[in-house]
Parts: structure tokens; C-alpha cells; sequence
């Protein structure tokens, strides 16, 4: 594999390269973890919490925003400080809120909880981003994104399942109990076993000052910016889907929380699966060129899966254009994420913020319309944003991003 960078010291090699998988897989799987393993509890939290469906889905548009404005602190601070010290820290506060997230008492508690959890997850997945981009650039860094979706899609596929088993067991208190236990043995592995990635020569100052300007130069990149809200707008027809889903799935068509994790996990392999297909073809197809593609198949896919949902088909039907929605992700994240990141390597940091929250605030933003447009578990509203999401998303890839980066992708790996 081809590698840019280093770790204090040396390139690393095969096996080291498996084990950044593992663990800065372990931190990314964070945020799915927080947002997927408490679905299928969403129907009974209503009645425990006295809340509203809109009010629940609030839960999860909190923690997204949450995620994407943790992001924007904790860049800076791994640019300047390292990787390690704020992602220790990070792990810590999401435990502790995972654990206060357990005892909410009331609706307003939770959802306190919930942005509290969000930036200790948010740290946990810029620092995974950046210290990607320390080690790898070119294709071998779309590669290695590649490869990072498998370990971080097992999470959203294993999720679902893993919350419905538990509210056989527990209530949906004890899935933020479980959580909360997931930070600990994370943080333990991770103060053993994560190397500091980013060298103290390579380190930038936190002034209020430096970070404006690191961000306002960002924010001028347009191609930069296409990118990322080519990402956020893919990624709002994801959330849309995650928001919606529970409560289509269990409500209308009347499954249960075990076969909800069913069918979730079963979308979640579409993901991971494309995801894998994308890093063999990344070493054949330009980045670009496979973001295109990806972007065309979930826009095709949305848009059969809003003809499914206005005909109220059968479910077995409805599920085959959301598998290709959702699956297409695969192709979308990594490739975005690669040509985003590939041009700023001295802030690395910052430039994962920004992506993350831009990404975070603009699905995290459009979550709360699959039930401001129906509610009820109406499949249409649901479609009709993930639609909205991926059309938009194509059409920003094609305007903000044509004067693309002037030297391939390709050019940066090192054979």
C-alpha cells in the first residue's frame, strides 16, 4: 500500500495499517453506535417519555449538529496539541454522557444528553480523519477510507440488531448504559494502543486568531466546500433515512424491533459491501469519477424509492430502491471525503472539521422534515427528503467542484 506521511518514526507497514483500522475504526464507530443502536427503541421511549414522535427524532438531529460543531473544536486542537490528548479527552466525555443519557428523567434531559454525547464523539471521529491524512494521501488515503468503512460499518449494521436484542433484556436505558461501557473499553485500548500521529514539528498554534483565518481560507476554497456539501447533502438523505426509518418500518408496516435490526443490518451491509467494492476500484477509476457514479445511483434510487412510497407498495418492494439509496453511500463518503482532504494536509485537523461539520449540520438539519412533512410512519415524506438530499448533492458536485483539483489524486501516491 502506498503511504505519505509517518507515524513518529517510520511508515507503517501491512499489519500496522490493519490495526489503525481497527482502532481509529473503534473511534469513528462512535457517532453510528449513538445514532443507530437506539432505534429500535424510539416507539417505546415515546410512551416512557411522555414525548412526541417530532421530539424523539429531535434526539437524533441534536446529536448530529452536536457531532459537527464538536468537530469544529476539537480540529484546531488536534492541529495543534496532537491527536492523542483531545480524543483521550473526548472519549471521556462521551462516556460520562452516555451514562446521563441513561438516567434522563425527561425528554428535555435526554436531549441535553444527547448534545453532550456528540461532542465527545465528535472528537473521536476528527481525530480518526485527520490521523488518516497523516498517514496516507493519493489513492493509497482513498484506499485506506475504503478499508475504514468496513470497520466502521459493522457498527451501523450490528447496531439495530444489538438494541432490539437488549430491550428483551432492558429497557431503552440500558442501551445508553452499554454505550457508556463501549467509552471505557475504548478509551483503555486506545491510551495503549494509538500512537501519536501528527510530530510536534507539524503542529500549528490554537490562537483564536490562527484558527479564523485556517477556517476562513477553507471556507474560500470552493472546490473545498463543493465537497463537502456534496457529502453533507448525500449524508442528509442518510439521516433522513435513520430518523425515518423506526418509525416507518415498525409503524406502518407494522415490524418488530428484531426484524427492524433486520432490515437495517441488511442495508447496512449494502453500505459496507460498495465500500469495499470502491477501494478495488479506486485503484483503476479516479476518485471523481466514482463519486459521479456513486452520486447517479442514489439519485436514480431515491427517486424509484419516491414512485415506491406513493403507490404503497408492498413492503419487499419498497425495501429494494432504500438498499440501493442507502448502499450507495459507500461510494459517495470515501471518494468525497479523499478529494475534500487531499489538498490540505498542514491542517488536516481543521479541514476534517470543517468536512465533519458541514456534513453533520446540513443531514443533521434536514432530519427533522421526514417528520415536520407527515410523521405518522408515512413512507413518502421519508422518500421525498432522500430524494431531495441526493438530487441536491449531485447538483453541487457538478457546479462547485468543476475547476477540481489541478493534480490528480493519482499523482500523490507514492508505488
Amino acid at each position: 500500500m502506498s503511504v505519505a506521511g509517518t507515524t513518529v518514526g517510520a511508515v507503517p507497514r501491512r499489519h500496522r495499517t490493519a490495526r489503525y483500522a481497527l482502532l481509529l475504526g473503534g473511534l469513528t464507530a462512535f457517532g453510528p453506535l449513538s445514532i443507530d443502536m437506539y432505534l429500535p427503541a424510539l416507539p417505546v421511549m415515546a410512551g416512557d417519555l411522555g414525548s412526541t414522535d417530532a421530539q424523539l427524532q429531535l434526539t437524533l438531529a441534536v446529536f448530529l449538529v452536536g457531532l459537527g460543531v464538536g468537530q469544529l473544536v476539537a480540529g484546531p486542537l488536534s492541529d495543534a496539541f496532537g491527536r492523542r490528548t483531545p480524543m483521550l479527552v473526548g472519549v471521556v466525555v462521551f462516556a460520562l454522557a452516555s451514562a446521563a443519557a441513561a438516567l434522563s428523567p425527561t425528554i428535555e434531559v435526554l436531549i441535553a444528553a444527547r448534545g453532550v454525547q456528540a461532542l465527545g464523539a465528535a472528537t473521536g471521529m476528527v481525530v480518526a480523519r485527520a490521523a488518516v491524512r497523516d498517514l496516507f494521501s493519493g489513492v493509497a488515503m482513498a484506499r485506506f477510507f475504503s478499508t475504514l468503512m468496513l470497520v466502521t460499518g459493522v457498527a451501523p449494521v450490528l447496531a439495530p440488531m444489538i438494541g432490539g436484542q437488549l430491550l428483551q433484556w432492558t429497557s431503552w436505558r440500558g442501551i445508553f448504559v452499554v454505550l457508556s461501557a463501549f467509552g471505557v473499553v475504548l478509551l483503555g485500548v486506545a491510551a495503549l494502543a494509538l500512537p501519536e500521529t501528527l510530530p510536534a514539528h507539524r503542529r500549528r498554534p490554537a490562537g483564536p486568531r490562527g484558527i479564523a483565518r485556517t477556517y476562513a481560507g477553507l471556507l474560500r476554497n470552493r472546490v473545498f466546500v463543493g465537497y463537502a456539501l456534496t457529502l453533507g447533502l448525500a449524508f442528509s438523505a442518510m439521516f433522513s433515512y435513520i430518523s425515518g426509518s423506526s418509525f416507518v418500518l415498525q409503524h406502518t408496516y407494522g415490524l418488530s424491533p428484531t426484524e427492524y435490526g433486520m432490515v437495517f443490518a441488511l442495508n447496512g451491509v449494502g453500505l459496507v459491501a460498495v465500500g469495499q467494492l470502491n477501494g478495488r476500484l479506486v485503484s483503476h477509476f479516479a476518485p471523481r469519477t466514482l463519486l459521479r457514479t456513486g452520486l447517479l445511483i442514489a439519485v436514480g434510487g431515491a427517486a424509484v424509492l419516491v414512485a415506491a412510497a406513493a403507490a404503497e407498495v408492498a413492503l419487499p418492494v419498497l425495501l429494494v430502491p432504500l438498499f440501493v439509496t442507502v448502499s450507495s453511500v459507500g461510494m459517495i463518503a470515501p471518494n468525497t471525503t479523499t478529494l475534500a482532504l487531499a489538498d490540505h494536509p498542514r491542517t488536516a485537523g481543521s479541514a476534517s472539521a470543517l468536512l465533519g461539520l458541514i456534513q453533520f449540520l446540513v443531514g443533521g438539519g434536514t432530519s427533522p422534515l421526514v417528520g415536520l412533512l407527515g410523521g405518522g410512519g408515512a413512507a413518502l415524506p421519508m422518500a421525498l427528503v432522500m430524494a431531495t438530499g441526493t438530487t441536491a448533492a449531485l447538483a453541487t458536485f457538478t457546479v462547485l467542484t468543476r475547476a477540481t483539483l489541478r493534480r490528480s489524486v493519482r499523482a500523490d501516491t507514492v508505488e
